[in-house]
């Protein structure tokens, strides 16, 4: 298996685990719609929904950690660091990975184990509100996101090596964008002519472009 096929794999397992995840929105907002309904309407709140909202949500938030990893879409302040050379950024990625990231993923898998571990052992149950779920489900979602994200990570640190050696990024497995729900919507539009589509089409890929470059390499189709 050569580094490129290793780095698509990698971003193939978080695209999928990210894409799984999302799923949980819809369970989400069910909860939501329902809670709203019962206590407003029916003046019949329910309890335990409040904590299976927050379920519902830190496990989508963790385990959406690897996939923005992989779509490299973490927040950065990166005004200085676009203006880099590839290279640079590269050693600048591979400095910062090492020093922080490394360890605090480590020490979050540790702890996460640990944490989920002792609340299977004592069967936790939430004391937020009455009669609460068990959470011991939930606290297991710590270590496997934590797992996943150091993986990703893995396969980022691999990113850098390669383009220290060669002066480029590799690719890196997309996924679809805002700026392609927008095409596609513009594109069935039937008060928009073909000249005025294709510039505003061009105008918002160099502005999310700009405000997301970063050493992205070439791009393989999910």
């Amino acid at each position: 298996m050569n580094v490129q096929h290793f780095l698509l794999r990698v971003d193939a397992i978080s695209v999928w685990v990210g894409k799984a995840s999302a799923w949980l929105i819809i369970g989400l907002m069910t909860l939501v719609c329902v809670e709203v309904f019962k206590r407003y309407i029916m003046n019949m709140p329910t309890a335990w929904i409040f904590d299976a909202s927050n379920m519902f949500y830190g496990t989508l938030f963790m385990l959406a950690g690897a996939y923005a990893l992989a779509q490299n879409a973490h927040v950065r302040g990166d005004f200085l660091y676009s203006s880099l050379r590839p290279r640079t950024q590269a050693a600048l990625d591979l400095l910062l990975y090492i020093l922080f990231f490394l360890p605090g993923v480590a020490a979050l898998i540790y702890a996460g184990y640990d944490y989920a571990a002792l609340s299977w052992r004592i069967g936790e149950h939430s004391t937020v509100t009455a009669e609460g779920p068990p959470i011991y489900y939930f606290k297991t979602v710590i270590p496997i996101a934590g797992a996943l994200v150091m993986l990703q990570g893995l396969a980022e640190i691999a990113r850098c090596v390669v383009c220290l050696r060669t002066g480029e990024w590799p690719s890196r497995l997309r996924d679809v964008e805002e700026i392609d729900v927008v095409a596609e919507q513009l594109a069935h539009s039937e008060y928009v002519d073909e000249e005025a589509r294709e510039a505003a089409i061009e105008r918002a890929q160099n502005i999310e472009k700009a405000a997301r470059q970063r050493g992205m390499g070439g791009e393989a189709e999910t």
